[in-house]
């Protein structure tokens, strides 16, 4: 009896437990963050998933190397204390170990450095772009521009909290979205038009300064379709936590017809930053009545 009681309770706790950590994967498609979550997002890029190996790699180099380490200072307390060593060898010279000592940590970096070299080119290595838009940070929100369909542009904008539809995550979620194609090479240009800013999305691999007077750029290919987020990563002020990145990965006839969309509802409506220079002209006029 007990022993029945005792065993349907253990296959209840690791069916609960066994839906808790596959509930996590269809979370982490979203592009967010999850719960409990350790490690990076779900890369869902090329270079995300060379970041994802790369940090793997690192670990178990490190998680060596401490084990080692510890192992060690255990041994050395424990064969060379006052109690079990009462009389100290004087030794001051050991060559064999002052070889080891210098030979391997450079050999460990060596290794290191291959994959991160290749990581580097990488992210460097941009391939032809099929899109192609510019990101301007500003206090506290994003411009983002098409150059390459009619100059398409809009802001992007944090959704408050009181405002936040069924499936938008608070903080992350835009009012516009950035939308491009999947399997798709998109270049992206970044810049400010005040302070630092910083266009990061995890699940890209991406995060990029975005710096006042200069043009950087990175450049990702989405292998999966959703909504993926980020956000300004770099301190820009009192608004920093309130200027979130919102991607949506689309198939190539959704982002057709997103384009045709969005050329005719933005073609008129007034961006963020041409109110804000509107306001300011108009509290100038009047301050020179």
């Amino acid at each position: 009896m007990t022993n029945g009681f005792l065993g349907k309770r253990v296959s209840v706790t690791l069916a609960a437990l066994m839906s808790f950590l596959f509930s996590f994967p269809a979370l982490a498609e979203l592009g967010q963050p999850r719960p409990w979550q350790l490690g990076f997002q779900e890369g869902v890029t090329p270079i995300a998933h060379q970041i994802d190996q790369f940090h793997d790699f690192l670990l178990w180099i490190i998680t060596i190397i401490s084990i080692f380490v510890l192992a060690l200072m255990v041994y050395v307390g424990v064969r060379f204390n006052a109690k079990s060593n009462p009389k100290p060898s004087k030794t001051t010279h050991n060559t064999i170990l002052e070889v080891a000592w210098t030979v391997i940590p450079i050999i460990i970096l060596v290794v290191i450095s291959v994959p991160s070299f290749r990581l580097l080119f990488a992210q460097y290595d941009f391939p032809k772009a099929d899109v192609t838009i510019k990101a301007t940070g500003n206090q506290w929100y994003w411009t983002y521009e098409y150059p390459d369909n009619d100059d398409l542009t809009f802001d992007a904008i944090i959704v408050e909290d009181e405002d936040l539809k069924p499936g938008q995550p608070r903080l992350l979620a835009t009012d516009n979205d950035v939308v491009v194609p999947v399997n798709k090479n998109v270049h992206v240009l970044i810049t400010a038009s005040d302070v630092l800013h910083n266009w990061t999305v995890p699940a890209f691999g991406v995060k990029v300064d975005a710096v006042p007077g200069r043009l950087l750029r990175t450049w990702f290919r989405a292998e999966k379709t959703g909504t993926f987020y980020g956000q300004c990563s770099e301190l820009c002020g009192a608004k920093h936590a309130f200027m979130p990145i919102a991607v949506r990965v689309v198939t190539d006839e959704e982002y057709a017809a997103w384009l045709e969309k969005a050329k005719k509802e933005f073609a008129s409506a007034p961006s963020e930053r041409e109110k804000n220079v509107d306001g300011e002209a108009s509290r100038l006029a009047d301050l020179r009545r």
